[in-house]
């Protein structure tokens, strides 16, 4: 036995350490046959340190058993799957599947897609199927007992603090000042969360209008009456006015007539109800700014006048184009005459831009020139030139407006000929000074009608000329 075991595996000891030699053959025929043997000869007479060897060494061989079935099971497998391929070329399993072909690649089955094409990466089902609301789980870890209730989302604005309140609200006040719909204003402060602020909105509003037109201070007053009782109070409103009489001598170094207007804005308010009858006896014999007594004094006066309520109506004036058309004609009546008198091109200038009516220029144009058919002398066709002259280069009077006067007076002249028989002469000569001077255009000029042919001879007269 001894023997035999010397020939299956070679021991070699260097230093008191054994080793096996790596040419042993694994496969001996006595390896099998005398394995039990050897076992318990070791076991009986080999150290610890042998034992542990011989025990690693019967691993390393149940591992190269394994490799060696499995790589023979690959080559058969192989061998079949080529035998088949070459028998049968339709047979699924013979085919090589595609990179994305979603088929079964085990042979199984019918060949169809897997789930019927509803299923893979990033697909959401067949055609046409319908999921159903799924009912929360109570026993799944994320249930939220409180979400199922009768939960209400919505959606907070946070509140704007000084800064921000006049950068959002200088934006809405100029646009209102285009448009003058105080429904769109009430529609925008409702997205807004002013808080306790809400009365600067009011403030703001009547600092700005300060600074503009006479049209948007109307617009402001109207605006301020449209809020109270809606988006503001008449608490908030007076918080307001209260705010703008302490800034008040701020506000007259741009606006010297601050006091004044502050004063009509005041009184414009209480007969709108948007402030309250008691506001200015608050203030009596408790005001130390000059300036804010003034505008105090000023609402009072408005106030007690007669018929109070039907003049503050009209307090800033009825705007652009609000007038009626006879007040606007009386008012370029006014300003031409005024202008014949004086010859001051600028206040003209002034008057006409405070009406406010662009669109309505031409109004001035055909008065011009009908004064000056009506007029007597060169004085006034000289003076008229000149002030259109001046509309035209300053822009004021645009072409078309200059163009739409004109042809009116060309359209009337045969009516105006018969008050003024030299009508037609004197609008040729005044038409090619506003040509020579760049006020009206060559084909307007050439569009002007000529007098006509006065007929000397009469069918019955025998071609005797009329003396």
């Amino acid at each position: 036995m001894a023997t035999e075991v010397e020939t299956w595996t070679t021991v070699q000891k260097h230093d008191g350490v054994l080793s096996f030699d790596d040419d042993v053959d694994m496969d001996h025929p006595y390896c099998d046959e005398d394995e039990a043997a050897l076992e318990a000869e070791v076991n009986g007479n080999w150290t610890p340190q042998e034992k542990a060897l011989h025990e690693a060494r019967l691993k390393a061989k149940a591992k190269r058993r394994v490799r060696k079935s499995s790589s023979r099971s690959e080559s058969l497998s192989e061998s079949l799957s080529g035998e088949l391929a070459d028998g049968d070329s339709h047979s699924p399993k013979g085919k090589v599947p595609a990179p994305n072909d979603r088929k079964s690649r085990t042979g199984k089955g019918r060949g169809l897609p897997k789930k019927g094409g509803a299923g893979g990466k990033g697909v959401w089902g067949a055609a046409g199927m319908v999921y159903e609301v799924e009912e929360p789980d109570v026993k799944d870890p994320n249930y939220d007992e409180i979400a199922q209730g009768d939960t209400v989302y919505a959606t907070v604005v946070p509140e704007l603090d000084e800064r921000e309140l006049e950068k959002t609200v200088n934006p809405i006040v100029q646009e209102y000042f285009e448009h003058g719909d105080t429904k769109e204003v009430q529609m925008l402060l409702r997205e807004l969360n002013l808080g306790h602020h809400k009365y600067e909105f009011s403030s703001l509003a009547v600092s700005l209008s300060l600074e503009g037109k006479a049209s948007h201070r109307e617009l402001t007053s109207r605006l301020l009456r449209d809020l109270v009782g809606k988006e503001l109070s008449e608490s908030d409103m007076s918080r307001a006015f209260d705010k703008i009489l302490k800034e008040l001598p701020d506000l007259m170094l741009d606006t010297p007539e601050a006091p004044q207007m502050l004063g009509q804005f005041i009184a414009r308010a209480i007969a709108d109800h948007a402030l309250p009858m008691a506001f200015l006896d608050r203030y009596k014999g408790k005001v130390d700014c000059d300036h804010a007594r003034a505008a105090l004094d000023r609402a009072a006066v408005l106030l007690s006048m007669k018929r109070e309520m039907v003049r503050l109506d009209n307090v800033w004036g009825v705007g652009g184009g609000l007038r009626p058309v006879k007040h606007l004609v009386k008012e370029m009546n006014l300003l031409l005459k005024e202008y014949l008198v004086s010859g001051e091109v600028k206040e003209a200038e002034r008057c006409l831009r405070d009406l406010e009516v662009p669109h309505f220029h031409h109004e001035l144009v055909y008065e011009a020139v009908v004064m000056v058919l009506e007029s007597k002398g060169d004085t006034a066709v000289k003076m008229m030139c000149k002030l259109l002259q001046a509309f035209w280069k300053i822009g004021l009077v645009t072409v078309d407006q200059m163009n739409r006067g004109f042809q009116r007076v060309y359209d009337e002249l045969p009516e105006i000929n018969l008050d003024v028989p030299h009508a037609h002469s004197i609008m040729e000569s005044f038409t090619d000074l506003c040509y020579q001077e760049s006020v009206i255009t060559k084909q307007l000029r050439d569009s002007c009608p000529s007098r006509g042919r006065k007929r000397f001879v009469s069918e019955g007269d025998g071609g005797l000329i009329k003396n």
